[in-house]
């Protein structure tokens, strides 16, 4: 379910999916108890809901004749789909080569990019990737990928003090 909703405050129009307990203005930021909303349409479908939405849109800035020519939401999309160059035509045209970003893409989602996380990512990743590991365990981790032990110790407190990991018979374990 797609509602078009409208913010008593600012008088935006946004579209809300679903049956929220609140939502927020997208313009002011607001945020509003869903059933005290202005509800304009409520609808099933998806483009229905755009077409209401940017149709009261333009009836606000005295184009609603230049709106009632436009084609669908859905045909417009199709053609925006079509339209200009794509991202490696883009990148190409830049003088990128696309097969080295995509290989640096892969790298860095393996974890194997050189520096591609900071020394407290690498921290988490520790305690992510081994199971209970003491403070030994995560330095030697960290230490591996270049991070130093008094950082990895200070790391580890302070994560225990904000509540973020737990520390119990010296094994540690991200909450």
């Amino acid at each position: 379910m797609y509602a078009v909703v409208g913010c008593s405050d600012c008088s935006a129009l946004w579209i809300v999916e679903g049956r929220p307990d609140t939502s927020q203005c997208p313009r002011c930021g607001t945020r509003h108890r869903f059933p005290a909303l202005r509800e304009f349409v409520s609808t099933e479908d998806e483009d229905h809901a755009r077409e209401v939405r940017a149709s009261m849109l333009a009836n606000r800035q005295d184009e609603g004749e230049a709106f009632a020519n436009v084609d669908s939401f859905a045909e417009l999309d199709n053609r925006v789909d079509d339209a200009g160059m794509d991202d490696d035509e883009y990148l190409e045209r830049a003088g990128i080569d696309t097969d080295e970003v995509a290989g640096a893409a892969e790298r860095a989602e393996s974890g194997r990019a050189g520096g591609s996380q900071s020394r407290k990512e690498i921290v988490l990743s520790a305690l992510r990737d081994l199971d209970r590991p003491t403070a030994d365990e995560v330095v030697e981790y960290a230490g591996e990928r270049g991070v130093p032990e008094t950082y990895v110790r200070d790391a580890l407190e302070k994560l225990a003090r904000r509540g973020k990991v737990s520390e119990s018979r010296g094994e540690y374990r991200l909450l």
